[in-house]
């Protein structure tokens, strides 16, 4: 059978060198691009595409004043005015993204918080969270403005992104925008008492005089707990799981803010260090008034690599952590490559950056934060990365080796996939 065999190939040899070589190289070059074909069909087959709102999700509750769930009502989206802008303009054949602006801002802050099945981390992050922001945004800021004025002191521009008298924010282009705040709570189809849990939550924030302090990983019970208006959080449910990348696209396809935020719902990053992303960005604006107010601030945590909470974690964890970076500084463009920390849950956008990033989003995964940023490489707009306080917060979901696995699956596929022009941003 063996000589059969070796007969046979040798007929093939002589048969093959017969051939034109001309013939041959065509033949060769007809194969590679065939295979080159099955290889770009089979990744447009297996590419990530996010599946269209349910329209339950394109709707919200909130407490009203008298502490009651209110009815679902449709959530503000200002991708769907932007859609019907270039549907319109591409039929006339007179789109492009800076001829249809983003709608106004309603207030200052949008705060996006992903969550699921959070119902035991949520209450000291919401607490943290509406502390910050009512004494920065809203009616506690508004009395001790009021109260510098009455003394004569001067009302300047905090770095938190507190308003000024003569401050302007190109992204809005609403004066109204200059206080105010939201918390728009995105429950990723959760299956324990997430939902309940942050109704509680507003309830015994918006009835009580003097609401009772829930501790967080950043603050104890002695420290004092603040009302907050009727309305300030809003529920979001998802009909189906979608991961943390799709409940923080969502949630940011529905944001008032002319900053928008979002936070983990485990309260791992300070929450107080918004002040120093807010002013990251103003400082942005300020050099490149040419971008149209766009810009982006990452919080990072590359500050603690060498800190007691990374050196006590297990060899595997850092070892998978340092290997993901490498990959990262091998798969990604150069601005995108060049952030130390890409997956901190703490990043701020400004409102006029949005129409360039969140419509092309595709993943839904943990590695939703690089495409965010290489979309914002893309599109030219600013990013800096701020130093910001974090600590290791007790009952993550993250399963260190396959998700580890998977990010790296998915950031070689994601790349791929804008490299050979299966995701576009036309």
């Amino acid at each position: 059978m063996f000589s059969s065999l070796l007969h046979l190939y040798h007929g093939a040899l002589e048969a093959l060198q017969r051939i034109p070589w001309p013939v041959t190289v065509a033949i060769l070059l007809n194969t590679l691009i065939g295979i080159l074909g099955l290889a770009w069909f089979f990744l447009f087959i297996i590419a990530p595409i996010p599946r269209p709102p349910h329209p339950s999700e394109k709707k919200f509750k909130t407490l009203n004043g008298d502490g009651e769930v209110t009815r679902s009502a449709p959530l503000p989206c200002w991708l769907d005015k932007i859609n019907q802008g270039r549907r319109k303009g591409q039929k006339d054949g007179q789109y492009s993204l800076e001829s249809i602006p983003i709608e106004p801002a309603e207030l200052f802050m949008s705060v996006v918080v992903p969550a699921f099945n959070e119902e035991d981390r949520l209450v000291g992050m919401l607490e943290e969270a509406v502390n910050y922001l009512e004494h920065q945004y809203g009616l506690l800021s508004d009395k001790a403005d009021a109260a510098a004025k009455h003394k004569g002191t001067p009302i300047r521009r905090r770095a938190s992104g507190q308003t000024e008298t003569n401050a302007h924010f190109p992204e809005t282009h609403n004066p109204e925008a200059a206080r105010g705040w939201e918390i728009l709570l995105i429950d990723d189809g959760s299956t324990d008492s997430t939902i309940d849990t942050a109704v509680h939550f507003a309830r015994t924030h918006q009835l009580p005089r003097r609401p009772r302090r829930n501790s967080g990983p950043w603050s104890h019970r002695s420290d004092s707990a603040v009302n907050i208006p009727p309305g300030s959080i809003r529920l979001v449910s998802l009909k189906q799981n979608r991961g943390k990348g799709g409940a923080v696209t969502h949630g940011m396809r529905h944001a008032r803010g002319a900053y928008v935020v979002f936070a983990d719902a485990d309260g791992a990053s300070k929450f107080d260090d918004l002040a120093s992303l807010v002013s990251a960005c103003q400082t942005l604006q300020a050099k490149d008034t040419a971008q149209g107010g766009r810009a982006v601030a990452v919080g990072s945590r590359a500050h603690l690599v060498g800190s007691e909470a990374v050196v006590k974690r297990s060899k595997l964890r850092n070892f998978l952590m340092h290997s993901f970076h490498l990959l990262l500084k091998c798969m990604t463009p150069p601005r995108t490559a060049a952030i130390r920390d890409t997956q901190c849950g703490f990043k701020l956008f400004t409102r006029s950056s949005l129409p360039y990033i969140i419509p092309y989003m595709h993943c839904e995964g943990w590695i939703f934060d690089v495409e965010m940023l290489m979309l914002a490489e893309f599109a030219g707009i600013p990013v800096v990365e701020v130093p910001v306080g974090w600590r290791e917060v007790k009952g993550s979901k993250l399963n260190v080796l396959w998700d580890s696995l998977g990010m790296a699956w998915g950031l070689a596929l994601l790349r791929i996939c804008w490299a050979v022009g299966i995701y576009r941003r036309d």
